[in-house]
């Protein structure tokens, strides 16, 4: 097989994906490219369903990447797609809030909203009608708006979806669209190659090092297993925040990036549970329709909707023992909303590599966050009682259920001291920064347009860009930055500097 490329892209996902698609017109001008994916290709009746088998399968640590302390878990896939294989499909484009916040010069939101909205249509993003929604979301949209909170749907990427409600494990029905049915299947038929089971030890000027290796999981591997050396003109680092930071400190670059896997966010989040007197309809159809943003610009987080499954439901909950059986036992009884912190780029919460390549996260929650993470499990539970819920579930509560009773006493009940970090499940499924975009090399890895310091080789295209936390889902706003990523390569080809 051919070792000499002009283009190697490290990643599959909403970055690397994103990459491969809009450069693939390429290879028809006689461009080499490939992505190398460190996941297998799955087969569609592999995604199984099984909690824990698909975390296992899917999830880098089985989607419990924690940091030093263990105070955070981080959840990221690894496959053919990505990370856009495991989230709910929720497409939101990043606020002009944000991206002033950012203050990047050349990165304006006039630039990005017409990329999302692209590959918005491309991704088939739409509201779910009224009727398509279960009554898990229903109740968080009758709480809120009983207490006067505004209500708005998720749009979603997804086409002939029929509930099941899988979505973190990898949609069984192919209904998700994320870059493994639209962008790399689009790549490879202009020309791409995908290689998957494929990790990167090694970034060098101009090549990596790889290894193929066998999997149980998925269609097999375009290439045998194996040790590569594979040289490139232009080398774009996709492989997730987590990993993409420490694969490049790793490596050892040839140039000083004191910014390298500083200035970490996550959007930290925890999931509480209310129980209602009445069995609904709560893990059948699509998990998550609703959010409330009204908090968000002033208190740091918004509310959603979300249905998780029976293990990951049970990790959620704080304490152990009798209540804790007793109300899994009521599982068709219980109802769900995530509460999510937009939480503060700062220098010390970093990502190193450790002996192996493999990420190490120091990441501190500030006093801010915790802040809001209380705040919002007092909002919460207002919403879930404003729906009808009989009881709830709050992990910074005195007390393991909250009895509707009690629910004028919510503000008291629930409080800062009774948040015991590294008791209670804080969650990440939005890691960013680490290869931050900006014109300082002294706090910034990249230039606007993914372009590494100091080196014109080497590109970041994916979440570890962002200067600061989105406020919002990443995936649109990953998929946009990538397609300033891949429009600066595409200039420099076609003006003959990569031939």
């Amino acid at each position: 097989m051919d070792t000499e490329f002009d283009i190697l892209i490290i990643g599959s996902g909403a970055g690397g994906g994103t990459v491969a698609s809009a450069l693939s017109p390429l290879c028809a001008d006689g461009a080499r490219i490939a992505v190398l994916e460190w996941g297998p290709h799955f087969k569609d009746e592999e995604f199984t369903g099984g909690e824990l088998e698909m975390a296992q399968k899917l999830f880098f640590e089985s989607g419990a990447i924690t940091n030093r302390d263990q105070t955070l878990t981080v959840a990221c896939a690894r496959g053919y797609g990505g990370s856009t294989l495991a989230y709910t499909g929720t497409s939101i484009e990043v606020p002009q809030r944000s991206v002033d916040h950012w203050n990047v010069p050349g990165l304006t939101i006039a630039d990005l909203v017409p990329r999302m909205r692209h590959y918005k249509a491309q991704n088939n993003v739409h509201e779910l009608s009224d009727e398509d929604i279960n009554e898990n979301n229903q109740l968080f949209a009758a709480g809120c708006r009983a207490l006067g909170y505004s209500v708005k749907k998720f749009p979603v990427n997804i086409k002939g979806c029929k509930g099941s409600g899988m979505c973190n494990m990898g949609c069984p029905n192919g209904a998700k669209q994320g870059t493994n049915r639209v962008q790399l299947p689009a790549a490879e038929a202009a020309g791409v190659q995908v290689i998957t089971n494929c990790r990167v030890h090694r970034i060098l000027p101009h090549e990596v090092e790889a290894e193929v290796a066998p999997s149980p999981y998925g269609h097999p591997s375009a290439w045998p297993a194996g040790r590569y050396r594979l040289h490139a003109k232009v080398i774009v680092v996709a492989a997730g925040t987590m990993h993409s930071s420490a694969l490049m400190a790793h490596s050892r670059l040839p140039v000083s990036l004191p910014a390298l896997g500083r200035y970490f966010t996550c959007h930290p989040a925890l999931t509480l549970i209310a129980q209602h007197d009445h069995p609904f309809l709560n893990y059948y159809g699509f998990p998550k329709t609703y959010y409330c943003d009204d908090f968000e610009e002033q208190d740091d987080y918004i509310l959603e909707t979300c249905m998780y499954f029976p293990f990951t439901t049970a990790k959620s909950l704080a304490g152990f023992g009798a209540e804790h059986s007793a109300l899994m036992a009521d599982f068709r009884r219980l109802q769900m909303i995530l509460v999510l912190v937009s939480d503060q780029a700062e220098e010390g919460n970093r990502i190193t590599p450790d002996a192996d390549g493999n990420p190490v996260l120091h990441y501190t929650l500030s006093e801010r966050t915790l802040d809001a993470l209380v705040d919002s499990q007092r909002i919460a539970a207002k919403i879930f009682f404003a729906g009808g819920a009989a009881r709830v579930h709050a992990p910074a509560a005195d007390r393991f259920l909250i009895d509707k009773a009690d629910s004028d006493q919510v503000d008291q009940l629930i409080d800062r001291r009774h948040l015991k970090l590294g008791k209670i499940s804080i969650a990440s499924a939005h890691p960013m920064g680490g290869c931050r975009i900006g014109t300082d090399p002294k706090n910034s890895v990249t230039n606007d347009r993914g372009k590494v310091h100091g080196l014109d080789w080497l590109y970041v295209a994916d979440g570890s860009l962002f200067p600061g936390s989105s406020g919002v889902n990443p995936y649109v706003t990953i998929m946009a930055l990538a397609d300033r990523v891949a429009e600066g390569i595409r200039d420099r080809w076609r003006a003959g500097e990569l031939r």
